[in-house]
């Protein structure tokens, strides 16, 4: 059966009460912004709350599932109260533009941020990016043997290799950039291999992989590089390293996805939310990024945390991020093709 391209009425009204949390239920003032945020509040309300510090605009979080919030946003149409979308994935990001559901930000305002990172129309811009790579056991026998995901497909890491289910937004955009890489045939004997391994098993979070990698209960895993380093600032003498893979002189290079924002079509704050979104975009507010998740900024001249290789360090794969929306639907068949769980 095929994965369902949009969250049905019904099921998303059943599940405002629990999906949702807010800072206020109460109509918010002439002088705040209310934002669908498709991240977790412990990652944006830091900048958030400088924000607000520093212009004594109030802003109020509607946090969900990106793309649940994105469905809610286009079913609402004229009558949503969101002034801004914030999604932790390229992907909701540009079929949101897609949708008509954003308006164009001034350009002069995201020259600051590289056009790979934004909307073609400006649509959307990137706060933040993150990697794509590899969690090794550094005591396990696949320890120096894995320089590419698609090793993962290899049968040597058959029960030993930890991945997130297929639903997973990081999951489908890294599948993205590599079936745009590489091309549909090989990512699809890549699926199918991994398929093989896992037997089934998958996580429903990047944490849980490292940890078993860590424990030695797998050899490898498919995460988000923030992940590692997560577990390391706990368990600083965990077994584990971090693969940056495909580096080869001929390999695509590492997956990368961003989080980001947009204005909404119809918000009637227009101008105040322009002001946030120069503040995220900001040094001060890229620099907040950067320190309270390891994520890598997306404005140019500022530089990620020490703790995590430089962007510059490493091959990053040539796949813009408007990219992982538009190509969605097709990672989405090539996924269900192979019958991911």
């Amino acid at each position: 059966m095929k994965r369902l391209r949009l969250i049905p009425l019904l099921w998303l009204v059943a599940s405002f009460v629990t999906l949702f949390s807010f800072f206020s239920w109460a109509t918010p003032a002439d002088d705040s912004l209310i934002i669908y945020s498709g991240r977790s509040d412990k990652f944006v309300k830091p900048v958030i709350e400088q924000f607000t510090r520093e212009t004594g605009i109030k802003v109020i979080l509607h946090t969900g599932k990106s793309t649940a919030l994105l469905n809610k946003l286009r079913i609402e149409g004229g009558k949503t109260e969101a002034d801004l979308f914030l999604s932790n994935d390229a992907g909701n990001l540009q079929r949101g533009s897609d949708w008509g559901l954003f308006r164009n930000i001034k350009a002069d305002l995201l020259k600051p941020i590289d056009q790979a990172y934004r909307a073609e129309d400006n649509s959307w811009v990137g706060l933040s990016a993150r990697a794509r790579v590899l969690v090794v056991n550094t005591k396990g026998p696949m320890a120096n043997k894995l320089t590419s995901v698609f090793d993962l497909a290899d049968p040597a890491l058959k029960g030993k290799l930890g991945i997130t289910n297929s639903t997973n937004g990081s999951y489908i955009a890294g599948v993205t950039v590599y079936m745009l890489a590489v091309g549909k045939q090989k990512t699809l004997q890549w699926l199918q291999g991994m398929k093989d391994n896992v037997d089934g098993k998958v996580f429903n979070k990047h944490s849980k992989i490292v940890k078993a990698v860590a424990r030695g209960k797998l050899q490898a895993g498919l995460v988000n590089h923030y992940y590692i380093y997560r577990h390391l600032d706990k368990h600083p003498n965990a077994p584990i390293a971090i693969v940056m893979p495909d580096q080869a002189k001929d390999g695509m290079g590492v997956a990368w996805n961003v989080a980001g924002i947009a204005i909404t079509k119809n918000t009637r704050k227009a101008a105040l939310a322009e002001k946030l979104v120069a503040f995220l975009i900001s040094e001060t507010g890229q620099k907040q990024f950067a320190e309270v998740n390891r994520e890598y900024p997306t404005r140019i001249g500022v530089n990620a945390s020490a703790d995590i290789p430089a962007a510059n360090s490493y091959r990053v794969a040539d796949v813009p991020m408007s990219a992982l929306g538009k190509e969605r639907d097709a990672t989405l068949d090539l996924i269900e093709q192979v019958g991911m769980p």
